[in-house]
């Protein structure tokens, strides 16, 4: 018998007004399906609009178009039977963790013995018993998100959705974390009936879910549903479970004209300015072409291999391998970076040429940057505002995107002696910073 439906998120549509009356759509036709007993990941990069869909079925924000129906309900508000955990810890610093954990069940009117009884229930589940008197500023990373956990369970919520709950904890500690949640899962400890996992993890996502929904961006819409069939407790070492996140990988990197940011930029003629970058440091692209040119890599590297001996995740590898693909320093598809010979070249250079050489990739290959050494070049005084080149971002995309944006444009022009910028004046220009 088939599993009871507990969410239902039918061709889903949100965006937000641009200065110009335009507008910045962040999720268009979006469909998924929690059932009972299910781990549901929502996997994607930083802008996919993960988090934004999980405020929408906790009707924390209302779509522009279609339908989010929670326990056989329309969510108009926030839904009855529904718990968040997120990523920060978010809790009250004045209170101790018993009344941090009792504070939803005094929103809701409980009375404060069964509250109590509830809260220290809660705690003990989530092995926290013996720390109800204290207040987090004594807590561990760790230990404060069990009281995060702990707050979410006290509603005996049947659907929890969970904001990256383990990606601002160390390693080791997000691990613990994880067992015990999955443990206390299997177990049917807990409360709940289906749980929403946004991640950018994709090890997390394959550890821990039944199904992966795979988002993609520009707007943030689903690219693909994959079922994880891996019985519990998963292996990561299991042959399948390296194949299964291999396959997550090159799914993630598969060339789509509209997702990359070579693409992207070429989309945009003259100074090509509609197209959103990453803030991402020289130093980190640096690092990456040396060790993809050194051996054992000899300049062709698997990223699975590289995300895991970096420990970094798909936020934090994925927008260095695709800023270098943009300045045609490397290749990024089929889940492999693969350096270019500019890019090996660049990685053997002392630090004068490498920065000759990539001024002349920056210049040729990111077209903002070309735009604003055009206006500085062309200007009497050779110095514009900052303001200048961020309100004619904004026409693009949202202020907050514009600013990292020219952040990532004129840190690289920094580095690449393309132009100065001093910050106290908000100035770029083209005198030497020195």
């Amino acid at each position: 018998m088939e599993n009871t439906t507990l969410l239902d998120v039918r061709s889903v549509h949100k965006g937000f007004a641009r200065p110009d009356g335009s507008e910045y759509v962040v999720l268009d036709g979006v469909d998924l399906t929690l059932r009972e007993g299910e781990i549901v990941g929502l996997l994607g990069r930083s802008g996919s609009g993960k988090s934004t869909l999980l405020r929408l079925i906790a009707g924390l924000s209302r779509p522009g178009g279609g339908q989010v129906t929670c326990l056989g309900r329309p969510v108009d508000g926030p839904p009855e039977g529904v718990a968040m955990v997120f990523q920060s810890f978010a809790l009250f610093p004045w209170l101790t963790v018993l009344a941090n954990v009792e504070i939803g069940l005094e929103a809701q009117g409980i009375a404060r013995d069964e509250r109590r009884r509830r809260a220290l229930d809660a705690i003990d589940l989530i092995g926290l018993d013996g720390f109800e008197s204290a207040y987090p500023r004594e807590l561990s990373g760790g230990m404060r998100q069990r009281v995060g956990f702990a707050r979410a369970l006290v509603v005996h919520p049947e659907i929890l959705l969970m904001d990256e709950p383990f990606s601002a904890l160390d390693v080791l500690t997000a691990e613990t974390l994880r067992t015990d949640f999955l443990d206390l899962w299997g177990e049917g400890q807990l409360p709940i009936k289906g749980v929403i996992l946004v991640t950018h993890n994709i090890e997390e996502a394959v550890l821990m879910c039944d199904r992966i929904l795979i988002f993609g961006s520009n707007p943030g819409h689903i690219l693909r549903e994959i079922a994880v069939a891996l019985p519990q407790p998963r292996d990561r070492l299991d042959p399948d479970f390296r194949a299964l996140v291999e396959a997550i990988y090159v799914e993630m990197t598969a060339r789509r004209p509209t997702d990359t940011l070579s693409s992207r930029a070429e989309r945009f003629p003259g100074t090509g300015i509609g197209s959103a970058l990453p803030e991402v440091s020289t130093n980190l692209m640096a690092g990456l072409l040396e060790l993809v040119d050194a051996k054992p890599y000899d300049g062709k590297a698997d990223l699975p291999d590289i995300a895991a001996a970096l420990r970094l995740e798909v936020d934090d590898l994925f927008p260095v391998a695709e800023t270098l693909q943009m300045l045609r320093f490397a290749e990024f598809s089929g889940g492999d970076i693969r350096l270019s010979p500019e890019g090996r070249r660049f990685a053997g250079l002392d630090t004068d040429d490498r920065k000759a050489l990539f001024a002349r990739h920056l210049m040729t290959y990111v077209p903002l940057a070309g735009h604003i050494r055009r206006v500085l070049d062309e200007r009497p005084n050779h110095s514009a505002r900052w303001d200048r080149f961020a309100e004619e971002l904004e026409d693009h995309m949202s202020p907050g995107r514009a600013d990292e944006t020219l952040k990532a444009v004129v840190g690289w022009g920094r580095y690449a002696e393309a132009f100065a910028y001093d910050d106290n004046t908000k100035l770029l220009s083209l005198e030497d910073p020195d």
